[in-house]
């Protein structure tokens, strides 16, 4: 032990007077070792990303009185609960967000397999994660940057490419950017399975009330470099179909194919950083009719709930007999009750529920359309009289054309109606 002392105290001697008349080499030192500290720090990171083998048998094994084997659910509606997010008209997507969240918690609550958590609601954070971003922000940062630093020697070395984003996202504010690290690191230490952000898209337009010109949904995952990678695709794969039936994939360039590969989105794991199921769906854009449609947007959006509730029991079992939560119809859209109106004069939901249900059936849109050429728009434009033109001589109705009359909607509340069972 002398020894080494001694040693130390000869080095010591040695070196502080080098260090005083060599600053410029003497910082390059300091740096090299502190670069390999926080190099060495990176490599302990801890990462254990959920499996599909693994989530499943958690469903499957799980008991109502059993919590700790239950699908442990984290549901973040978009942005800041007075910040940020798409807006049109006096329509804020911060807000409609949180009611997506709350139907689609409803659902999943009603399962016992599930236990589910939500990042705010529309005043505020909830308790959990406001007080875990108040006495954790220091550590968040922190780990934030051991993060940078595992995937900067990583690239290095060779083992992870940077890829540019197939689609530009605005650049979140510094703190909002450490609250969403914060999201994913309280994630990876409350063994979440399965995140999901929830969102609604925009796009540059003329002024705050206009449409833009492009609409449909998008899910955002990992990309393949990414540990969390391969689960969260397997997941989003199934709530993609169910999504797509009812409604148009984005035609936007880069989001075409409805499932898009991100590397830099916090909200699924940038920087390799949540072990959990997570990704970001944009439900759609902001602007679009079901949404900008007081009398419709409270439907659109618990179907929407609906259709990544069965997505995800889809993913678990989609012969489970709990896969369509007690429901004859696989939108909320159905069952729905036509009144005839001779006058031509159909109430916006009854036309909205009439795309719903041709498009049930494959109906609607027309031939040669597609759903972003004819939305569900609760309104009688071309697309949906050609479809009910068609959908009235399959029928054998006549005397109504160009509108739900007496004989229509009887057909209508026949196949598509609350009798059904």
């Amino acid at each position: 032990m002398r020894h080494i002392l001694a040693v130390t105290f000869l080095i010591l001697i040695l070196a502080v007077p080098w260090f005083i008349t060599h600053p410029k080499q003497a910082y390059f030192v300091y740096s090299t070792i502190d670069n390999m500290e926080r190099g060495l720090a990176a490599a302990f990171l801890f990462h254990k990303p959920k499996t599909v083998a693994e989530i499943q048998s958690r469903y499957n094994n799980s008991g109502v009185l059993d919590v700790t084997q239950k699908v442990r659910i984290l549901l973040v509606p978009g942005h800041e609960p007075d910040y940020g997010g798409a807006e049109f008209g006096s329509l804020k997507e911060r807000e409609i967000t949180v009611d997506l969240a709350t139907s689609l918690r409803s659902l999943l609550e009603n399962n016992s397999r599930y236990e589910v958590f939500v990042t705010r609601d529309k005043d505020s954070w909830t308790p959990t994660f406001s007080s875990y971003f108040n006495a954790e922000w220091q550590n968040i940062t922190e780990w934030i940057q051991l993060h940078k630093d595992e995937i900067s020697t990583l690239t290095q070395l060779g083992q992870f490419e940077q890829v540019a984003p197939p689609v530009s996202h605005n650049k979140a504010r510094a703190d909002v950017a450490t609250r969403l690290f914060g999201i994913g690191k309280w994630v990876n230490e409350n063994d979440m399975d399965i995140v999901l952000h929830i969102h609604f898209n925009d796009y540059p337009r003329k002024s705050g009330g206009s449409s833009g010109e492009y609409s449909g949904f998008t899910i955002y995952v990992p990309q393949k470099e990414y540990y969390n990678s391969t689960t969260t695709r397997s997941l989003a794969d199934t709530i993609f179909k169910r999504l797509q039936k009812y409604n148009p994939v984005s035609n936007l360039p880069g989001e075409s194919g409805g499932i898009v590969e991100d590397q830099d989105l916090i909200a699924v794991g940038a920087l390799n950083s949540v072990n959990a199921a997570s990704m970001l769906i944009e439900y759609g854009y902001i602007y679009e009719p079901q949404f900008a449609k007081s009398e419709l947007r409270d439907k659109a959006i618990a179907d929407l709930a609906f259709q990544t509730y069965l997505g995800l029991q889809d993913f678990f079992d989609k012969n489970n007999p709990t896969n369509m939560n007690g429901a004859v119809f696989d939108s909320l859209i159905m069952p729905h009750t036509w009144e005839s109106n001779v006058s031509g004069k159909n109430d916006p939901l009854d036309i909205f529920a009439f795309q719903t249900a041709l498009q049930s059936d494959g109906s609607y849109p027309p031939a040669n359309r597609s759903k972003n050429d004819c939305p569900r728009t609760g309104t009688l434009g071309a697309c949906t009289k050609a479809s009910l033109d068609a959908f009235q001589q399959r029928h054998g109705i006549v005397g109504e054309k160009g509108y739900i009359g007496k004989k229509t909607a009887e057909v209508l509340n026949r196949l598509y109606g609350s009798a059904v069972n």
